[in-house]
């Protein structure tokens, strides 16, 4: 087995190689993700098997999880969540629960697919944490099309980490909701504390900020502390850390409404940097690629309907939102191809659908293969539309 050296030492080579791999290909239309889990299959133990997860690795791995889901929560527009747009993502999501639920217990009745609610909540997650970097490439956050993949992909993200834990725990559905509530209300506790003791004038609030851009670095430091405590308080609860982690970017942003964008400068160098590749990286390494070769039709009957239970829905609902202009054709399909772009959380479900054994690893590699399909064309699609329509 190769040792935790030798491992470091290939996942920081692609981490590094990645970015200039994918500034080499025209238009960047392969994101740099796709090429860190692609590459994290080859080096990985079921093929090169030059690089192995571990303990410590795993430890980063989880750091590199959290530090995408806090990005990504703190990137919300709370009240654009709250409001009209949030709303109709959350309509829409629960319609594609539904839909999945639905062609997931057809499929199971023959024997097609096993693990149907594990399977029908990954079918409606969107990588919201995988599309930031995306969506700041292409220069698409601040865009009314940005903001409606955010909600969309908030509710995409949020929404199957709360399916996963009141559907698929030993608990049962009742306590895992009352469970669900008491982390919330840590949550909120957590969210009302620092605002009390750093408040604007303070004596904390100037050593606070006094700190910050020195060796100190105490913002930062601040918010690792509140990455960590939250998913301290998930793994306590038996919660997916991903929960945690949104809810800390959820605080960050709360306490600053503004933003600040020394402390974002920071934060992207540590996790775009550092830890999220290893997430991603890792995430190739546990891809059985004999698996997934062996069952091209399973991985691509599950591609479809990722695009049918997720990406349609999103299509119609954007086409025929009242707003003006109203979106285009071009544009809702931009949206539901963002929308239908799922990873993360299917390596979160299928792994803990594995852990109960309730899904082989065969069938999670596929699963976790067929996310990073969507990952690699779904995204390039879009990003192929935006550039016609720029020509046009």
């Amino acid at each position: 087995m190769p040792s935790i050296a030798s491992s470091l030492f290939w996942i920081a080579l692609i981490a590094a190689l990645a970015p200039i791999v994918a500034g080499l290909i025209p238009r960047r239309l392969v994101p740099e993700v796709v090429l860190l889990l692609v590459a994290g299959a080859v080096v990985g133990p079921f093929a090169l098997n030059i690089a192995a997860d571990s303990e410590a690795i795993g430890i980063l791995r989880e750091l590199g999880l959290g530090m995408l889901f806090l990005l990504a929560g703190y990137e919300i527009d709370r009240q654009e969540l709250s409001g009209r747009g949030g709303r109709r993502a959350l309509y829409t999501w629960l319609f594609c629960l539904a839909l999945a639920f639905t062609v997931v217990a057809l499929l199971g009745m023959r024997n097609v697919i096993s693990a149907e609610a594990a399977v029908a909540i990954a079918m409606t997650s969107t990588a919201l944490g995988t599309l930031l970097p995306i969506l700041k490439d292409n220069k698409l956050l601040d865009t009314r099309l940005g903001k409606t993949v955010l909600n969309h992909g908030a509710v995409g993200e949020l929404g199957p980490v709360v399916a996963m834990a009141v559907l698929l725990s030993a608990r049962g559905a009742v306590l895992s909701l009352i469970v669900l509530a008491v982390f919330a209300l840590i949550a909120v506790i957590v969210a009302v504390l620092p605002g009390k003791l750093i408040h604007e004038g303070s004596w904390t609030h100037r050593l606070v900020r006094a700190g910050a851009d020195t060796t100190a670095q105490t913002t930062v430091r601040l918010t690792v502390l509140l990455l960590v405590s939250l998913g301290v308080l998930s793994a306590v609860f038996s919660l997916d850390v991903i929960l945690g982690a949104f809810a800390a970017g959820f605080i960050l942003r709360r306490l600053m409404p503004e933003g600040d964008e020394r402390l974002e400068i920071k934060l992207d160098g540590i996790a775009f940097g550092f830890l999220i590749p290893i997430f991603f990286i890792t995430s190739g390494m546990a891809i059985d690629v004999s698996a997934v070769a062996a069952s091209p039709g399973i991985l691509i009957a599950f591609l479809i309907l990722i695009v049918v239970v997720r990406g349609v829905p999103v299509f119609f609902v954007t086409k025929f939102e009242k707003v003006e202009p109203p979106f285009t054709t071009r544009e809702s399909a931009q949206v539901a191809l963002y929308g239908a772009t799922g990873l993360p959380m299917i390596v979160a479900v299928t792994g803990a659908a594995v852990d109960a054994h309730q899904m082989s690893s065969d069938n999670a590699s596929i699963l976790v293969a067929a996310g990073a399909i969507t990952v690699l064309l779904l995204p390039m699609i879009a990003t192929l539309l935006t550039k016609k329509e720029k020509v046009a």
